[in-house]
């Protein structure tokens, strides 16, 4: 048996430093690493990527948390001095994602760049930079599922670590975070390859596939989490959010094809 996994990594000058935070940085550096490299390929230079992460990585991080406290607002209105501790967690990831969209809206408009293009490269890396984070939900015990067996658990083959760390509150959870990383993860390397075919994505369209691929991932595992979001007291807001990004990404795309008739997407194409 594996011991439980303990949240913090170190101490630093007497602060704890956590496994989530670490991880999390882990995957914005590779997300920067790809963004930066597929850029290259595109026409853009290296100070457009590190601009944009500028504005972008802190701007989406408290809209990743302003998100969460506003659906959790019963509880931070009583506790209003832990609004700001985000160590244990507690940042939404489409509440980032909708701030990381409206930065690349106003980033390219005031760089006379198109937005679709500028999403097609940043997308593989946010994927894969979801799938990285969700680890840091394993770390911190939080983000499961329902409860479960052993038995269960052993049957899809995971290693004992992670099973002994679905131990929660001595019942055996859902490893939820675990679902969504793997899907994120073929969903990076479907994107990464299928973007390469000749004449198969118009630009944007990239970033439309990804909106629909983790879109339509989220929908069902957000059904078997514990810890999600209410809206009107039943509603999960990550699931309704879910439906309507898929839904609207299928329309986005249909439109585009049929009235804007946007250029064909070239990996190796410069603006």
């Amino acid at each position: 048996m594996f011991a439980q996994i303990n949240p913090v990594a170190f101490k630093l000058f007497g602060l704890e430093i956590r496994w989530y935070a670490l991880i999390i940085v882990s995957g914005i550096v590779i997300a920067g690493w790809l963004a930066t490299r597929e850029s290259k390929k595109m026409g853009y230079k290296d100070d457009d990527i590190v601009d944009f992460m500028l504005w972008a990585l802190p701007l989406s991080i408290v809209g990743a948390r302003l998100y969460y406290v506003l659906f959790e607002w019963s509880y931070y209105s009583q506790h209003p001095s832990e609004i700001l501790n985000i160590r244990n967690g507690g940042l939404a990831i489409y509440g980032g994602l909708i701030t990381g969209a409206l930065v690349t809206y106003f980033f390219t408009r005031s760089r006379y760049y198109s937005m679709w293009k500028f999403l097609d490269i940043a997308t593989p890396g946010v994927i894969i930079a979801q799938a990285i984070g969700r680890w840091g939900n394993f770390t911190n015990h939080e983000a499961f599922g329902g409860d479960t067996t052993r038995r269960f658990l052993e049957s899809l083959h995971l290693p004992n670590v992670i099973i002994d760390n679905m131990k929660i509150e001595g019942i055996y959870r859902q490893p939820t975070f675990l679902y969504e990383s793997v899907w994120n993860v073929i969903g990076f390397i479907l994107l990464m390859v299928l973007r390469r075919k000749k004449d198969l994505f118009r630009q944007g369209e990239v970033a439309l596939s990804y909106v629909m691929w983790y879109s339509f991932g989220r929908f069902f595992v957000e059904g078997m989490r514990t810890d999600s979001l209410y809206l009107f007291g039943n509603i999960r807001v990550s699931q309704a959010l879910s439906a309507l990004l898929f839904v609207g990404a299928i329309i986005m795309m249909i439109y585009r094809r049929k009235v804007v008739k946007p250029s064909l997407y070239n990996i190796r194409g410069v603006r």
